[in-house]
């Protein structure tokens, strides 16, 4: 077989092969013996089926695997002697000429393959990534405070509905009686709203409930029917207030602190929102620190690559799933990833950077210890966190997110040892304007 490579440029060729049929032929005759061996045909015995029979039913099956059984062994003996970073795998190259299979012939081969670019980069002190440290202020501890005390309020007995308070009440129209329905004012709609705001127990009011309540969902549930029978209903109704529900603060007590950080005193609690807030700005600035450091190095790295022909691949080899008119609408995203994934491999093998079971569960942890504090939950038992954790990298997609996320933080960590921070002091107003 007969190999010619025409270098398009550092990134692209294209490959030529030309097979004859001394190349394939002995490959071919094995293959049909193989499949005389096992055919089962009737009014033959397993074995002995005539060779020219064989040849008939399996001569062109035979001829194709032989044929791209040489291509595959020349296409890979190619890239293992010159040393190819192969960038996903060879294509046919779409001026591929038409093939006429036919036992004896000769075939000419052709393939694009693209390589992907060595990446290397120093990084030493003389590099300066920005690092933003939020200043806390009185204003946001006392914020989180309010909310905290907020989150663990709980509903109590009113004597007038404020705009964020539910009152209680009973729709009547006719014999029609919908009693004991919960209604947040939030929800009311804004133009019918103030006619809702100071009503007090006892109160009665005719109500439209189309415009009261938008949602149809919502109002289907309140009124106790489906959302097809809203329609034939008359929306005309006489609401009465049996209770007012106003949401009330948790109040400044050992009992709250203990609940919600497992303190006692005010000073420590204040302390622990302190200590919160500090966590969570560090958490953003540790985000941000990432975002410009990706893009530091990506520009520092300088990584070309072959677009045209990832294109073409990641079409190709999704088989129909995407068009290329989608993959051109997520490309720019696309790109920098695949991108990113290669300075990160760089960096992690260059600063032997090591990821651990230990930091996988860790960060699973700290994820699972997030959702739950959504949930108001600050104080999970270990064992639970863990068990949670597990599951969470259990999953398939879960986990393959969870380490994606570790090594970008542990190449980050890497990078810090290795680069100038430029702290920079922000409040947490123009942080959060910052693109």
């Amino acid at each position: 077989m007969k190999l010619e490579q025409n270098r398009i440029d550092d990134l692209n060729l294209e490959l030529t092969l030309a097979v004859t049929a001394e190349d394939y032929a002995d490959s071919r005759k094995k293959k049909l013996n193989d499949y005389r061996k096992k055919a089962e045909i009737k009014g033959f015995r397993k074995g002995m089926v005539p060779m020219s029979l064989v040849e008939k039913m399996y001569g062109q099956s035979a001829l194709v695997d032989a044929v791209n059984d040489v291509v595959s062994e020349g296409l890979n003996n190619f890239i293992h002697e010159n040393n190819l970073r192969v960038l996903g795998e060879p294509l046919p190259s779409e001026d591929q000429p038409e093939a006429e299979w036919v036992a004896g012939n000769d075939f000419t081969f052709k393939f694009d393959i693209a390589e992907n670019p060595e990446v290397s980069f120093e990084l030493s002190k003389d590099d300066e990534i920005v690092y933003y440290t939020i200043t806390v202020t009185e204003a946001a501890k006392k914020e989180m405070k309010d909310n905290l005390l907020k989150q663990y309020g709980s509903l109590e007995e009113g004597k007038k509905a404020k705009e964020d308070d539910f009152i209680i009440v009973d729709f009547e129209q006719g014999e029609t009686k919908v009693e004991g329905t919960y209604v947040a004012l939030r929800n009311v709609a804004e133009a019918a709203r103030k006619s809702f705001v100071g009503v007090k127990p006892g109160d009665v009011l005719d109500v439209n409930v189309n415009e009261a309540f938008e949602n149809e969902t919502d109002r289907a549930s309140m009124l106790k029917v489906s959302k097809d029978e809203l329609a034939t209903l008359d929306p005309m109704f006489r609401m009465t207030v049996k209770n007012v529900k106003t949401f009330v603060n948790a109040p400044l007590t050992e009992e709250t602190f203990e609940k919600i950080f497992g303190v006692k005193t005010e000073e420590e609690f204040d302390a622990k929102i302190e200590e919160r807030i500090r966590a969570e700005y560090a958490q953003e600035a540790d985000f941000r620190f990432s975002k410009d450091a990706k893009a530091y190095l990506l520009e520092k790295a300088g990584v070309n690559i072959a677009e045209k022909f990832l294109k073409r691949w990641v079409f190709v080899v999704n088989e129909g799933k995407f068009t290329m008119e989608d993959i051109e609408k997520d490309w720019d995203l696309f790109i920098v990833d695949y991108k990113w994934q290669m300075v990160r491999n760089y960096l992690m093998n260059k600063y032997n950077v090591k990821i651990e079971e230990a930091d996988l569960l860790a960060s699973a942890k700290g994820f699972a210890a997030y959702q739950f504090a959504m949930y108001g939950m600050n104080n999970v038992p270990e064992e639970q966190l863990e068990a949670f954790a597990k599951n969470i990298l259990s999953q398939e997609e879960q986990g393959r997110r969870i380490l994606d996320q570790v090594e970008n933080e542990k190449t980050f960590e890497a990078v810090r040892e290795v680069v100038t921070l430029k702290k920079k002091k922000i409040s947490v107003d123009k942080f959060r304007e910052l693109k």
